[in-house]
């Protein structure tokens, strides 16, 4: 059914308008604070980066789409242009399993906290529901009129949310025998190209140059006007502040509970794919891939580059940082999965 009670509240935000020397003080203070509130208890290990190369992971035929650890970090999930999922485990280099059904190619994936159960979205219009380690699908989820680009499943594993070309985000019950979405939110005015979930709250990134949070108790909608096409989000780990990574190259960090503009990080090349930003597992970093193959580091409160080298020989689509250790994946349009270590 589609979203009814949602009470739209606009944020506006013009960016082109200059930090005054004030507000960039406060900014910085707050940002620092946190960063020292993340990191506190941690060895100075913590603020080392993964930037050397200690695996390859190769498999796939054509572009890897996505690569994502799961939670523990113990494995990882790749989707391939090739309409295959593949599950590996990267520390050990090895392909356990690959998952065949999709069509057309794999966009997005996730794995439920058990590791029992995982979702899959991609050209072909439908999610599919799957049993791990038996690799049958339980179920394929049907209702978006294009392409779905980012899936998710809600923290009991009950409801999966999808977001698509058709302008919409849509939740299902995997619970249900249905196959047809439980709701729809369709309020965004362009493609949905990344979603992430809270306790309460489904949150996407649009190419009208919008993030959207939905809080499911209160009945309401948050627009932030970003002025720029939206190709990916990501929540701190903290999930106060989030990552967007707009197609003017530039990475805006927002604080969640008002909007506010924290940070921009700039450096990297994103014009014209998907790619995927985050920060680091201590909030300290911010990670981005970019369209000449290069990954780059951010201070998180300066925004200064602090690493940046050539990961790939084509576009890096992808990048997921180990919940816990100084270890990340990459993926790439070249075919290959990257495994980086301090």
């Amino acid at each position: 059914m589609p979203v009814a009670g949602f009470q739209v509240s606009t944020i506006n935000m013009d960016h082109n308008i200059p930090f005054s020397e004030e507000r960039i003080w406060d900014l910085g203070l707050r940002l620092w604070r946190r960063a020292k509130a993340v990191m506190a208890g941690q060895s100075s290990s913590g603020w080392e980066l993964a930037v050397n190369e200690s695996g390859v992971l190769k498999g796939h035929e054509g572009a890897v789409l996505a690569v994502r650890f799961n939670g523990d970090g113990n494995y990882c999930l790749t989707c391939g242009k090739d309409r295959t999922l593949r599950l590996w485990n990267p520390h050990r280099g090895i392909h356990i399993k690959t998952y065949k059904s999709h069509a057309r190619e794999v966009r997005d994936v996730h794995v439920t906290t058990d590791n029992a159960k995982l979702v899959s979205c991609g050209g072909d219009r439908q999610l599919f529901y799957w049993d791990v380690s038996s690799g049958r699908v339980i179920r394929k989820l049907r209702g978006h009129d294009s392409e779905v680009n980012s899936v998710k499943f809600n923290e009991y594993n009950a409801v999966v949310v999808s977001a698509g070309y058709d302008r919409s985000v849509r939740a299902f019950d995997c619970r249900s025998q249905s196959t047809e979405p439980i709701q729809i939110i369709d309020t965004f005015q362009d493609s949905v190209m990344s979603v992430h979930l809270t306790k309460t709250e489904i949150i996407a990134g649009c190419v009208d140059g919008t993030v959207r949070t939905f809080d499911i108790r209160m009945g309401r909608e948050l627009v932030d006007q970003l002025g720029h096409p939206v190709n990916c989000i990501s929540l701190s780990n903290d999930a106060n502040c989030v990552l967007a990574s707009c197609l003017d190259s530039t990475l805006r960090l927002l604080d969640r509970s008002t909007g506010e503009l924290l940070q921009e990080y700039k450096g990297h090349k994103c014009k014209s794919y998907k790619m995927d930003c985050c920060l680091t597992n201590t909030d300290a970093h911010v990670v981005s891939g970019s369209e000449d193959g290069f990954i780059y580091f951010w201070d998180l409160v300066d925004a200064s580059i602090v690493s940046s080298f050539r990961a790939h020989s084509s576009v890096v689509t992808s990048v997921s940082y180990h919940p816990k250790d100084v270890c990340m994946l990459t993926s790439s349009v070249d075919g290959t999965i990257k495994v980086w270590r301090k």
